[in-house]
C-alpha cells in the first residue's frame, strides 16, 4: 500500500489518477512528478515497488505543499484578508462569492438556496391576523 503525505493511495487505480487524491496535486502536477521520477503513468499503485513509492514520496514532500500545510496556508490567507478588512475578506466573512460574480440571480447555493418569490408565505400570514 502506497502512503504519501499521510494519505493512502487507492491500490487499484493508475498512479496518474491516484496522485490526484492528494489535496493540492492535480493532473498537471501529477504529470510533472511522474516525469521527474521516471515512472510510467499507466502502472497501478499496487504494482509500484518500494523504491518507486519512496521516490514519489520524496519528490512530493520536497517540491510541493500538500494536505494539511496547504489547508493551513489557505485558511491563514483568508484570515489575513478578513483581519485587514478588504473587500475580499468581507465577502469571505459573509459567505458570498469573492470574485465578482453576480448574486441577485446566481449563487443560490452559497446564499443558502433562498428563493424569494411572490408567493413566499409572509403576505398570507399577515392577512390572517
Amino acid at each position: 500500500m502506497a502512503r504519501i503525505a499521510g494519505i493512502n493511495l487507492p491500490p487499484a487505480k493508475r498512479i496518474e489518477i491516484a496522485l490526484n487524491y492528494l489535496y493540492g496535486i492535480g493532473p498537471k502536477i501529477t504529470g510533472d512528478i511522474l516525469k521527474a521520477t521516471k515512472i510510467d503513468a499507466n502502472i497501478r499503485v499496487k504494482d509500484l515497488t518500494d523504491e518507486q513509492v519512496n521516490k514519489l514520496r520524496e519528490v512530493v514532500e520536497k517540491n510541493y505543499i500538500v494536505e494539511g500545510d496547504l489547508r493551513r496556508k489557505i485558511s491563514g490567507n483568508i484570515k489575513r484578508l478578513k483581519e485587514i478588512g478588504c473587500y475580499r475578506g468581507t465577502r469571505h466573512a459573509k459567505n458570498l462569492p469573492t470574485r465578482g460574480q453576480r448574486t441577485s440571480t446566481n449563487s443560490r447555493t452559497v446564499r443558502g438556496n433562498v428563493r424569494r418569490t411572490m408567493g413566499s408565505g409572509k403576505a398570507k400570514s399577515a392577512e390572517k391576523t
